[in-house]
């Protein structure tokens, strides 16, 4: 079995793989104080629960854009996971990914946009982009190459909410729940509602036209991918969402960790390009 997770500013997605299948994931909250000897009480409850035996898994993948979460992860893989046959991995620029990370400083780029590009790059094999609704909305690039060529950042949806409520003194902060009957909308609630998800939908739309012409040879509209908590809320307010995959950054784990070690997990390292 292979443990992988996610650290994001604001979740942890993590997930248990059994013979390439996802067996089990969990999504919660980040908090940057917690140890590893806190991580193992709490996975120790869900692995039970779950009917996951922790002696079963062999290895261990962690992507985080949190530097002390990183270590707190790595920690509690060489402590409490008994049985893994390769030293915990974590994602860097530096390891085998099938792809060229061609930005100006690969080092700034964080570990889950690489590993988002990786995932969607094996389902594609063309010029794509991965974009993903978490506390700011990135835009991954792709090309052909294939090479991971950056891209954009926004403020997230959560973020902006958060900041219209407080820097306003009469517009309330809501939880996007309702589908707009009209784009016009005719109370206040309804205005929020409505700009949110048609002003973000027009976002994608925008960014995905803009993206493409620079990326694909004859300016065609290239291939996008979704993730995150928001893809599917957005999603019915775009035109250009190809495919909505909330597993993708797990799914770029495992393939991260079958590139990079052998074992039972990842039986042997493919060719790829640092």
């Amino acid at each position: 079995m292979l443990f992988a997770v996610d650290v994001g500013n604001s979740h942890t997605v993590s997930g248990i793989f059994e013979k390439g299948e996802l067996v089990g994931s969990w999504r919660l909250q980040s908090r940057q104080d917690r140890t590893a000897d806190e991580l193992a009480i709490r996975y120790h409850g869900l692995f039970q629960m779950a009917g996951i035996d922790p002696r079963r898994i062999t290895g261990f993948v962690v992507a985080s854009v949190v530097p002390t979460m990183e270590t707190s992860w790595l920690h509690f893989a060489r402590s409490y996971l008994k049985k893994i046959r390769q030293p915990p991995l974590a994602v860097t620029n530096e390891l085998k990914l099938g792809m060229r990370v061609g930005t100006e400083n690969p080092v700034e780029v964080g570990a889950d946009r690489i590993v988002n590009a990786v995932a969607a790059w094996d389902i594609f094999q063309e010029p794509l982009i991965v974009i993903d609704f978490g506390t700011a909305i990135t835009f991954d690039c792709v090309n052909g190459e294939p090479a991971y060529i950056g891209g954009t950042i926004h403020p997230g949806i959560g973020i902006s909410l958060d900041a219209l409520a407080f820097r306003t003194a009469k517009l309330p902060r809501l939880d996007i729940d309702v589908t707009p009957e009209q784009p016009i909308g005719t109370s206040t609630v309804k205005a929020i509602h409505s700009g949110t998800l048609y002003g973000f939908g027009g976002l994608v739309d925008r960014m995905v036209e803009v993206l493409s012409k620079q990326l694909t040879p004859n300016q065609e509209r290239a291939k996008t991918i979704a993730t995150g908590g928001m893809a599917s809320l957005i999603s019915p307010y775009t035109t250009t969402i190809d495919r909505i995959d909330q597993q993708l950054t797990l799914t770029g784990l495992q393939l991260i960790y079958r590139l990079n070690c052998r074992g039972k997990n990842g039986e042997s390292p493919k060719d790829s390009q640092k």
